[in-house]
């Protein structure tokens, strides 16, 4: 039988998508509240891949990421999806843009091996958290980079966005278990 152990803290993240610069700046003032300052904050990539959210969210969309310097225990992604959909719904009632869907998050964590993010859609390779929320392991970080998987979004394939992660497991790695005194 195994040894039950407690997990190891993770990277939390926080994907934004808008195509307004106000947006992006209100998300990151918003979950530095909540999680503590951003220790890395990608560039806003121009989101490219799909139209999908052009219908409610309007053209010409920006995805930043944002990574938090406080490592969390990985059981928490469910009641962080829960907050930044509310946080959406927060955003979109102050009326400051005529989009009905004027700001997307999608919160994840990294661990040295993978990038995980929370959904509220299941699917066959998703796996049920709670509260109505389930999670993905999106890339994998294996022989010195990251790869995507069957399912992984196409902007999740990017090189750019993988840059970023390196960035970000490169801290975990480095800085992030220091800092949090798990050395």
């Amino acid at each position: 039988m195994g040894e039950v152990r407690q997990p190891e803290l993770v990277l939390l993240i926080v994907a934004v998508i808008s195509r307004h610069g106000e947006a992006l700046a209100w998300t990151r003032e918003r979950a530095e509240r909540e999680f503590g300052p951003a220790v890395l904050v990608s560039a806003a990539f121009e989101f490219m891949e799909t139209d999908y959210y052009t219908a409610t969210m309007g053209p010409a969309l920006w995805k930043q990421f944002l990574a938090f310097e406080r490592l969390a225990d990985p059981a928490v992604l469910a009641s962080v999806k829960r907050a930044t959909n509310a946080w959406e719904a927060e955003y979109a009632a102050l009326g400051r843009h005529e989009e009905p869907r004027p700001l997307n998050l999608d919160p994840g964590y990294i661990t040295p091996a993978k990038l995980v993010l929370a959904s509220t859609k299941d699917h066959a390779h998703r796996l049920y958290l709670r509260d109505g929320i389930y999670a993905e392991t999106t890339l994998m970080y294996r022989r010195r980079s990251w790869q995507p998987l069957e399912w992984t979004y196409p902007d999740y394939r990017r090189e750019d966005f993988h840059e970023f992660f390196r960035s970000c497991r490169e801290w975990l790695l480095n800085c992030g278990k220091r800092s949090s005194g798990l050395e």
